[in-house]
């Protein structure tokens, strides 16, 4: 393996507005630690507590929802791994990003119900999330209702955005930003 360049790294982070990255494999007691350093860097940022809050939830939401689907598809460490990534904008505004590799037709109907959630204004996607939450849900059901991911978008002050990236012919890598 070739060295990495920390300082030309350490560069980067700063030039992009980078306040935590991660990438590999993830467990819940590392969620847990990342969230806590997550809580420490907003604090001494002197984030507003609501946005420090939104941040942190969105942040806990994305990666659990990583981790859940990572064991629902038996996922070896690999194909596990998050990458995770807390920055701020050019207003200061914090961007909550992850990444993880998906069945590339899970991934695609993920774009389709962001893309979905992206034209709705504050109003409906408050209603979109009282809907949900009054839907039945199955028994033998693997995943959630779906009220975390309305939830994250109803924190985001832009319309959430998320990216596929083919990897071979089953998988790809699912991207999504929430702006808070």
């Amino acid at each position: 393996m070739a060295t990495i360049d920390l300082f030309q790294l350490r560069e980067h982070f700063n030039e992009s507005r980078i306040l935590l990255c991660f990438n590999g494999p993830i467990s819940r007691s590392l969620i847990e630690e990342i969230g806590n350093a997550l809580k420490n860097y907003l604090q001494a940022d002197n984030a507003q507590p609501s946005a420090a809050m939104d941040v942190f939830s969105v942040y806990v939401e994305l990666t659990q929802n990583i981790r859940h689907y990572a064991l629902a598809h038996d996922y070896d460490e690999l194909q596990g791994s998050a990458t995770v990534v807390v920055a701020r904008d050019e207003d200061g505004r914090y961007l909550v990003q992850a990444g993880n590799m998906v069945e590339h037709a899970d991934g695609e109907a993920l774009l389709a119900r962001i893309s979905a959630l992206a034209r709705m204004d504050k109003a409906e996607l408050k209603a979109a999330y009282k809907a949900q939450l009054r839907q039945p849900r199955a028994e033998d059901a693997i995943t959630g209702a779906g009220l975390g991911l309305i939830d994250v978008a109803r924190k985001s002050a832009r319309p959430l955005r998320a990216s596929l990236s083919r990897i071979g012919a089953r998988h790809a890598f699912f991207s999504l930003c929430a702006t808070i």
